[in-house]
């Protein structure tokens, strides 16, 4: 079985049948084993009538007891080793569904730290969710088919070879029979694959609103939205439930058809061989046997079609799997260098010009305008945004990422202590003289912490837990409340001491005492810093040194924010929530 370390290989994602062969051939040997050992247990399966004919007609019908006894102890002895040989199997199978599991997790898992920040611009979290819960294990239940699936087929071989033995007659209807049953079953394996496939994005949409619902809970009961929230959810779920009755409707008759029509022909096979004994052409034995080996091809078929079911699902979700790893990240095309010294971004498309050492806020009729002139400033949005002079797309990202940190916020929180939490990974030093640039120890990595935690007003959160910085976090910080995650957030992203810092409503969720201290602290603490803030507070605004005022996701207006008051009607009804001059 895969090692948690080991590397996954490179993926198949060329379609979802090919995906499901490569998670085959990542493990060959033991898939051979595994069908070495399904295709022996259901050989010896239906060895076992012939050694019950062999003693009736050779010991039990002369009576002979020699021969009874022989063939019985052949007979324990092949069902003794045939014990053994299904839990071999049985193993083997757990091993080769758990490979490919934890194989399609890795390679799904460094696809979305490939994708990164990327992610969540093509790809809902539902649909990402589903597939690493729902999706990675029916794909790897599918893998049964080279265990008992193969074994199937190998033990229908051995029955036909052994019922021209017997009867050519029955042979040949075993040989048309079992392939007419499966071909029954086929058409509904289609349709449960379009049913599968609907219900399978359904369930992706519905688990996106429930991470919107539990993420956005307090909120919405704030403002007295959880009921209409609620009602929508429960009419998509009821939806939901509606197309998971049709998957089981056909998923029933698959079942259902795969264990009735091999017992219906059980009984068309048995009724034939009894004619035959009662004629004299074949003996007592040969019936019992025919009996048996009929009774034995019963399990083949039945996996034929559950193998069918399974893999019919398993396609369904490796071409999910699929489209997830067909995803590329904005490619990263740039060679030249970053500037050597603070430079100006500029965005051409909104008209944007960030001036470097200066605080500077954007207003907009529409939040989204203004997190789109940062998403291109931070180089998350193809663009002809360009850093002194030169485009953000030719240079180098790994430089833009080292120097350039947008800070969003609703970016993940990582589970852990508080520390860690706060704790940014490794950026490089940047060219800001007055950041706190990569502390070289321990001390000094305090210092800064704390330095941190107080420009982001967040001490009363470290003092009011029970272990302080230590105290251990829920993912996305769940036990705290939403202005103190945001303050959190703040805290890291000052931290991390970037050149320039892109930051998306950072003080959104505080009262209006902690917002204005968190605005005079951050003024201070990045002072001579290039610093962005996205915001329509006036208590922000009033400290920043330059406002650029967005109308439809351009320019406006540009200067200090008490001259856009003066100056600019539009900006003073947004920032000062002025109606009588919305409707002038």
């Amino acid at each position: 079985m895969i090692d948690a370390y080991e590397d996954p290989g490179t993926p198949d994602s060329r379609s979802g049948g090919r995906y499901l062969w490569w998670l085959v051939a990542r493990q060959p040997l033991r898939c051979a084993a595994g069908a070495m050992f399904g295709s022996v247990w259901m050989v010896l399966l239906a060895a076992t009538p012939y050694l019950m004919s062999r003693a009736i007609d050779d010991g039990l019908e002369p009576g002979d007891m020699g021969a009874l006894a022989l063939w019985s102890g052949a007979l324990f002895t092949v069902g003794a080793f045939n014990s053994w040989l299904s839990i071999m199997r049985h193993r083997t199978m757990t091993r080769v569904r758990m490979d490919a599991n934890f194989r399609t997790v890795k390679v799904v898992v460094g696809q979305a730290v490939r994708l990164g920040a990327f992610l969540p611009r093509r790809m809902g979290a539902g649909e990402v969710v589903t597939i690493g819960v729902g999706d990675v294990q029916t794909i790897s239940q599918s893998l049964t088919v080279v265990g008992p699936g193969v074994g199937a087929v190998v033990a229908y071989l051995a029955v036909a070879v052994l019922l021209v033995s017997v009867s050519p007659l029955i042979a040949a209807v075993v040989l048309l029979g079992i392939p007419v049953i499966v071909l029954l079953v086929g058409p509904l394996l289609g349709r449960l694959q379009g049913s599968e496939t609907e219900y399978r994005e359904r369930q992706g949409v519905l688990t996106a609103r429930i991470g919107d619902l539990a993420g956005g809970l307090r909120v919405l009961a704030g403002l007295g939205g959880k009921t209409l929230v609620a009602d929508a959810f429960r009419r998509d779920s009821q939806r939901l439930r509606e197309q998971g009755y049709r998957v089981g409707a056909v998923t029933s008759w698959v079942q259902a058809l795969g264990i009735g029509l091999p017992t219906l022909f059980l009984a068309v096979v048995t009724w034939l061989a009894a004619r035959l004994a009662a004629q004299g052409d074949i003996t007592v034995g040969q019936l019992v046997s025919v009996y048996g080996y009929v009774a034995v091809l019963v399990g083949p078929v039945s996996f034929w079609v559950e193998c069918g079911y399974q893999i019919s699902r398993g396609l369904v979700c490796a071409r999910r799997v699929v489209r997830f790893l067909r995803l590329e990240p904005m490619p990263d095309t740039g060679t030249r260098d970053a500037p050597s010294e603070p430079s100006a971004l500029y965005d051409p498309e909104s008209g944007v010009r960030v001036l470097p050492g200066r605080l500077t806020a954007l207003v907009a009729e529409h939040p989204a305008d203004a997190v789109a002139v940062v998403d291109r400033l931070g180089r998350y949005t193809p663009s002809d945004a360009t850093w002194g002079g030169t485009r953000l797309d030719e240079i180098a990202l790994s430089q833009v990422r080292s120097r350039i940190l947008l800070a969003d916020h609703e970016s993940d929180l990582f589970a852990g202590s508080l520390q860690d939490m706060v704790r940014p990974a490794s950026r490089g030093a940047g060219n800001c003289a007055t950041s706190h640039n990569a502390p070289a120890d321990a001390a000094q990595h305090d210092t800064a912490l704390q330095t941190a935690l107080h420009t982001a007003a967040a001490e009363d959160i470290v003092q009011a837990l029970p272990d302080g910085l230590n105290t251990h976090m829920a993912a996305q910080a769940r036990n705290l409340s939403g202005g103190q995650r945001q303050r959190i957030r703040l805290a890291r992203a000052l931290l991390a001491a970037p050149e320039i810092l892109l930051s998306v409503e950072p003080t959104s969720a505080l009262d209006a005492h902690t917002e204005a201290t968190v605005a005079d602290r951050l003024r201070e603490a990045r002072h001579g810093c290039t610093t962005v803030v996205t915001t329509t507070s006036p208590l922000v605004l009033d400290r920043t040194d330059t406002v650029h005022y967005l109308v439809d996701g351009k320019v406006a207006a540009s200067g200090s924010h008490h001259e856009l008051l003066d100056t600019t009607p539009g900006y003073r009804a947004l920032v000062a929530r002025d109606d009588e001059e919305a409707v002038r």
